[in-house]
């Protein structure tokens, strides 16, 4: 073959460092995609085999109010009711994103439109402190400062949905929190300088024109916020009570999927109902998850769409 046609037929130094740069990543995308299906695959496997193999009814497990996985009831059915968890998941994650949302967006304001210079010498260092943050110390600090707070304050044990509500919204508060300053931040300058040449004040233009603009992105932050919430495991643990009992009221001892997972997973033998319900939970929690997903995505596509 002639020398220069073979030259040019032949790949280049840059094209072999491209092709070894595809087959790495489309490998790292297929171990991630098999990772995920794995665990997609494990916990469902192990979730759906308390309706499966254990016969119990999927309208008693997700409606029932007796959670007792080791005695039958009158009728030698087992007490796996989940309502009670299910509902003291709900509670603490809508209340805790409730009160976080407005000091959330309360709080990017300032470090976006009101004072940036402050708001990023003084607030971004707090908001990152407070991710860092373990989840043990939430759980240490809500339970000698929170749970006695509520106790003097509103009465009862101090353990309830309402204390494990005050120790969520500080976690979640920072990644609502950094979310909204992005969201505000990526607000195109010239919807400031076209409101503001209207006539607009500063105020005005923060409300009418700033954050009905970052919508989307405000939601998707909350959302997150909730998931973050949902999932929260040891702080809530310590701090709401775990009795498996219907919420009552805000101050009286409850518990969410997590923290009977947590408390019971290691107590029970692979295989027996009481460690088939429990993965049960982990299933709902994972479902969960996926729809908390599902929503980030929606609110994303419609807000690309306006």
């Amino acid at each position: 073959m002639d020398p220069i046609r073979e030259s040019l037929l032949k790949k280049s130094k840059a094209s072999k460092l491209e092709m070894r740069g595809k087959i790495i990543t489309y490998f790292c995308i297929g171990l991630i995609v098999a990772i995920v299906l794995a665990i997609f695959y494990f916990v469902a496997s192990k979730g759906l085999a308390t309706f499966f193999t254990d016969k119990v009814s999927i309208k008693d497990f997700l409606l029932g109010k007796s959670w007792n996985p080791g005695t039958l009831d009158k009728t030698g059915k087992p007490e796996v009711g989940a309502l009670p968890m299910i509902a003291g998941s709900f509670f603490v994650t809508f209340l805790s994103a409730l009160i976080a949302t407005p000091f959330a967006i309360g709080t990017a304001i300032f470090m976006v439109e009101i004072s940036p210079n402050k708001g990023s010498r003084i607030l971004q260092p707090v908001t990152e402190l407070l991710v860092g943050i373990p989840s043990v110390v939430y759980g240490f600090i809500g339970l000698s400062v929170v749970v006695p707070f509520v106790r003097s304050i509103f009465g009862g044990t101090g353990f309830g949905i309402l204390s494990g509500t005050f120790v969520l919204f500080v976690m979640i508060l920072p990644t609502v929190t950094s979310m909204t300053v992005d969201t505000l931040k990526s607000v195109p300058r010239y919807y400031r300088e076209a409101s503001l040449a209207l006539g607009a004040t500063r105020w005005q233009t923060i409300y009418k024109v700033i954050l009905r603009a970052a919508t989307p992105g405000i939601m998707t932050a909350v959302v997150f916020g909730m998931a973050r919430a949902f999932g929260e495991a040891l702080a809530v643990q310590m701090v709401i009570g775990n009795a498996s009992l219907m919420p009552s009221s805000l101050i009286t001892p409850s518990s969410t999927l997590t923290s009977i997972l947590t408390m019971g997973i290691g107590n029970t033998v692979m295989g027996s109902l009481e460690n088939n319900a429990l993965w049960s939970l982990a299933l709902i929690l994972l479902l969960m998850s996926l729809f908390f997903n599902m929503v980030v995505r929606v609110i994303g596509k419609r807000g690309a769409l306006k």
